[in-house]
């Protein structure tokens, strides 16, 4: 990790090394500081932050009350309008059957700004069945979106590149295939810059966020619009029971998974891999969020001045929540996961509901989310909706 540089500045990678990281295949140990001064008032600015709209530290002491407004104050920083008025016009595409489901492809608007693409797999039998909001990473890997997690049927050269991500961080497996021979209906969708959306290059990432800040919006913003309106759309699909729909997903997808959670009441569970610390505990030298970039997907201007990031998940208490961690994953300080975990238990406790928020690290994994893990996800999914 970078140490102190000169008049205590200190130093931060970025180039090669931070495209190591962001793909999850490089450390920050082994990074090492590249370029780039962090100014010595970034530490005053994060020992400034007192998370004040936190539960436990609000005062505001009736949980259902802090729900509203925490969430209210979150909605407003998102900077993207709700989109309730806009009508989803769902376009289904036929696909394949086979292997205990049908796949079919779905065009819907999400915004009022665009049409997006998404696969949706319907387990074999009469239904409603439970469902699954499958979010998918980030990776600095744009071809792809929602190939990461459903094996694309109509694109050969997709599949080559969506195996290849599987057999890296999934052992092979897509998971939406998983999730519906297990009997869930399962909706993934390109995130903007993915797949049919895309494809972004990493160096475009800063400049797509920033066009949407100066035209008042937000790119974090509009991806959380997004996935609380995909959850609503698949809510309200007649082969769904919507009171079963849970929300999954790994690494910028386990963030997004939370965040839907907290969100969305079409969320009634939520399973986040790989993505869930404490703020300060991350913002540390060496660490991904320092680079940009990728950071713009899960930055809301302004949050931190009212809520830490586990703060923002606890919304969704007390509904049933599971967070995984690989302890040698170099991309969420193993400091910062603790922290994390100890502020979410705390609120669960709260309500008389800790049994129903799974924390668990694994500290012979990294980035990844292989069969092991997946297993104790599909499991759990099982045993809660």
């Amino acid at each position: 990790m970078g140490g102190p540089g000169p008049l205590g500045r200190r130093t931060f990678v970025t180039g090669a090394a931070a495209a190591a990281l962001m793909a999850g295949t490089g450390s920050s140990e082994a990074a090492g500081p590249i370029g780039g001064d962090l100014p010595g008032f970034h530490l005053a600015l994060k020992d400034d932050l007192r998370f004040p709209l936190a539960w436990g530290t609000s005062p505001v002491r009736d949980f259902r009350a802090w729900r509203r407004l925490a969430r209210a104050k979150v909605e407003e920083l998102l900077l993207t309008d709700r989109q309730e008025d806009t009508p989803y016009a769902p376009e289904f595409t036929a696909g394949t059957r086979g292997d205990g489901c049908t796949r079919e492809s779905v065009t819907v608007s999400l915004t009022r700004y665009e049409r997006v693409r998404g696969s949706l797999l319907t387990p074999d039998g009469p239904g409603p069945f439970p469902a699954v909001l499958l979010l998918h990473d980030h990776g600095s890997k744009f071809d792809i979106g929602k190939e990461k997690l459903v094996r694309p049927w109509d694109d050969d050269t997709r599949l080559a590149s969506a195996q290849g991500w599987a057999d890296r961080f999934f052992d092979g497996r897509f998971v939406g295939d998983e999730l519906a021979r297990r009997g869930y209906v399962v909706l993934c969708l390109d995130a903007l810059g993915w797949g049919d959306r895309g494809p972004l290059v990493y160096e475009q990432q800063q400049a797509l966020a920033s066009n949407l800040y100066h035209l008042g919006s937000s790119l974090a913003g509009l991806l959380a619009r997004e996935d609380q309106r995909a959850a609503a759309f698949l809510a309200g699909l007649d082969r769904v029971d919507a009171r079963r729909v849970a929300a999954v997903g790994f690494s910028m997808g386990g963030y997004r998974a939370w965040q839907v959670a907290a969100l969305s009441d079409d969320v009634a569970a939520a399973a986040s891999v790989c993505w869930m610390t404490g703020l300060k505990d991350m913002m540390v030298p060496g660490n991904n969020t320092l680079r940009g970039q990728s950071a713009f997907h899960m930055l809301h201007p302004g949050l931190s001045r009212h809520l830490d990031i586990p703060d923002v998940a606890s919304i969704a208490a007390p509904r049933p929540m599971l967070f995984f961690h690989g302890g040698r994953d170099a991309l969420f300080p193993a400091d910062g996961v603790r922290v994390a975990y100890e502020k979410l238990r705390a609120v669960w406790r709260s309500r008389g509901a800790e049994e129903r928020l799974r924390l668990k690290t694994w500290p012979e994994y990294g980035h990844v989310f292989n069969a092991v893990m997946q297993d104790e996800v599909y499991g759990w999914l099982d045993s809660v909706l």
